[in-house]
């Protein structure tokens, strides 16, 4: 706690009384383009990763940047992203999972989050990630290369899941609403994004194309 809240201090003697402008328009209103869906991972760090201000991203994360579809679940999820979708008008919704991802590993091993009842049960949103590893790639035997799959697989599966909320549907059929997936490589800081049209992920350019389309599961490695 001491490092933290020195670091307060440090934030508002260096940073705040630096940009005070700044905040003062974000305390009467806020007016963020994207949606970023991720982990809560502490390694993440989203506006680090894309060099974004305070006010620019409106932010989701939860174990595993799982979106439960709709009437699943009463969480906060949705009404995060209803409100960022209807209120708040977003343009693009990022999905973005990472390597080494735990909760990806406990949804490939349920025995392993077997203590962990809540982690267990909230990784049952994602039960369609591990069917689609199980079914699509049984000849992986690689874990490595399994959990690879597994986690770029699940970062398409919510977005499946996203265009199943009313807020989503309706502004994906207007056409005024982009979903991207993204995948984050800690040991690198590579970004890799999904391309709808050879189904496959690569270094993000600043072409990315969007998804309109559900997809097919399987083979994304």
């Amino acid at each position: 706690m001491e490092k933290l809240i020195r670091g307060v201090h440090t934030f508002q003697q260096e940073v705040f009384s630096t940009q005070q402008d700044l905040f003062s328009r974000l305390a009467r209103h806020q007016a963020p383009e994207t949606l970023f869906i991720t982990c809560a991972d502490s390694r993440i760090v989203p506006n680090m990763l894309t060099m974004t201000d305070p006010g620019e991203l409106f932010i989701l994360r939860n174990a595993g940047n799982i979106v439960p579809p709709h009437g699943a679940a009463r969480g906060g999820e949705g009404a995060t992203v209803e409100y960022a979708v209807s209120a708040l008008g977003v343009k693009d919704i990022i999905v973005c999972g990472h390597s080494q991802c735990g909760a990806m590993k406990g949804l490939l091993n349920p025995k392993s989050t077997e203590s962990l009842p809540a982690v267990h049960d909230w990784l049952g949103h994602a039960a369609a990630t591990r069917r689609i590893v199980e079914e699509n790639y049984a000849d992986v035997v690689d874990e490595e290369q399994r959990l690879k799959a597994c986690i770029k697989e699940n970062v398409l599966v919510q977005l499946e899941n996203l265009r199943t909320l009313p807020s989503v549907a309706a502004r994906l059929a207007r056409g005024d609403l982009h979903l991207h997936a993204w995948v984050y490589e800690i040991e690198t800081g590579q970004v890799f994004a999904y391309n709808p049209g050879d189904r496959l992920f690569h270094p993000l350019s600043l072409e990315v194309p969007t998804i309109r389309e559900p997809r097919a599961a399987g083979r994304v490695i």
